[in-house]
């Protein structure tokens, strides 16, 4: 394939799962995904700098021309949300400084976009990933939700097959 190559990712403080798909002339494929792990018992600027380098290592392998972020939901435990932010302001900075378009999506939206139900489980999302990616193997969690973000954005997301509005400006919810 020699389409366009969206990197999703789907941050996480301990975790950070990555997931590259190619779209060409409506086709999707898989080109790579993965996790990048940082140790808990390090202090937490280490365990961002291990996400904002691991995904610029991700991004200079792989190329990507955009990329899809997971929005953060609102947690029970407020420090819990703080630090997921702080995870996700993390990938958007490895993206920010490669110069990438970013585009965010809640999981209802990334959900909804791949199983067809905003509120599916995480073995949904596997399945269907597995399906329309036809994986020869389950990937992570991490990663499955991660290329799932990429499928999302894919399929009429903020980038591709969305109208373009350069040069135009909304009004009232209309385009002028």
């Amino acid at each position: 394939m020699a389409g366009i190559r969206i990197l999703g990712i789907d941050p996480g403080l301990a975790v950070t799962g990555y997931g590259l798909v190619e779209t060409d002339s409506g086709r999707l494929g898989y080109v790579a995904s993965g996790r990048i792990r940082s140790r808990s018992a390090d202090p937490l600027p280490e365990r961002l700098r291990a996400i904002l380098t691991g995904l610029g290592e991700v991004i200079a392998t792989f190329s990507p021309v955009e990329v899809a972020v997971e929005k953060v939901f609102v947690n029970v435990n407020p420090q819990s949300t703080l630090m997921l932010g702080q995870a996700r302001g993390a990938a958007i900075a490895a993206a920010v400084l490669a110069r990438l378009p970013v585009a965010e999506y809640t999981a209802l939206q990334v959900k909804k976009a791949v199983v067809g139900v905003g509120h599916a489980g995480k073995e949904q999302v596997q399945e269907m990933v597995i399906r329309l990616l036809k994986l020869p193997g389950r990937p992570s969690a991490d990663a499955a939700d991660a290329l799932a973000c990429a499928i999302c954005h894919a399929h009429g997301g903020l980038g591709i097959g969305a109208m373009s509005t350069r040069g135009r400006r909304m009004r009232k919810g209309r385009i002028s």
